[in-house]
């Protein structure tokens, strides 16, 4: 007598784990006031399915959540006007896909938090704060339950964070960043709103805390969407965006 071949889980152990993490990123970035905005390029019905899994809770007494399909055809420009800093942004969508990539390049600079959720080869290493993915090279994997289950589960797991209030506020060992030992500043990514209107103006440049006044002149001419790494006052550096990255 054989025995049957062991199925592989819908969901495995590392998967799962990414999900836990990723829920209590958002169930936090919620309780604070945050906007959900859900980008799909590839796929919109998925954006549509996720954005209103939070909005419109099936499961009485679960609250509705602030969140958004943003499906018009340039996501980049979607997720720039309207992210605020504190929101977060879902993709749903392949690791090559150039818009996702540019909406995940430039969201530190919007103080927005990503998820980014797929299946196939996975995105670069830091390509967004958390991954919930399919390692599996079918590609019809975004057709079926076991891919709509992955958002499905971090909107559970999500509202089982609001059940627990003493979760949703990080506590001050969890904070991990350093700055500069000089001057106490980090850098910071920036994109670029406005140029300088003369050699001896600041430029006007968006990162996570705000519009700020920024001195570009280490850096010579720079352009609206241009984005650069900003220290003490200063752009020091240029950071390739997803298209010139791939380049």
């Amino acid at each position: 007598m054989t025995e049957a071949p062991a199925q592989t889980p819908l969901i495995d152990e590392d998967l799962s784990q990414d999900l836990a993490t990723a829920a209590l990123a958002l169930a936090r970035r919620f309780n604070a006031g945050a906007t959900l905005w859900v980008v799909s390029p590839q796929w919109e019905p998925h954006a549509h399915h996720v954005a209103v899994e939070f909005v419109h809770p099936v499961i009485m007494g679960k609250r509705a959540l602030p969140s958004v399909a943003l499906v018009e055809p340039d996501p980049v420009a979607q997720c720039r006007v309207a992210t605020r800093p504190g929101d977060v942004i879902i993709a749903v969508a392949s690791a090559d896909q150039p818009q996702v990539l540019d909406v995940m390049r430039r969201a530190p600079a919007w103080g927005a938090d990503t998820i980014w959720i797929g299946s196939g080869p996975r995105p670069p290493a830091g390509g967004a704060d958390h991954t919930l993915w399919v390692d599996s090279g079918d590609p019809m994997v975004p057709a079926t339950g076991r891919f709509v289950l992955m958002y499905h589960l971090l909107w559970e797991l999500t509202h089982v964070c609001f059940e627990h209030p003493g979760l949703l506020t990080p506590d001050a060992a969890e904070c991990t960043e350093t700055g500069c030992v000089t001057c106490s500043d980090e850098g910071r990514l920036g994109e670029v709103v406005l140029p300088p209107a003369t050699a001896m103006d600041t430029a006007l440049v968006r990162t996570a805390t705000g519009d700020e006044s920024v001195d570009v002149t280490v850096l010579g001419d720079v352009a609206p969407g241009d984005l650069v790494l900003v220290h003490g006052g200063a752009a020091i550096s240029r950071v390739a965006t997803a298209t010139e990255a791939a380049r």
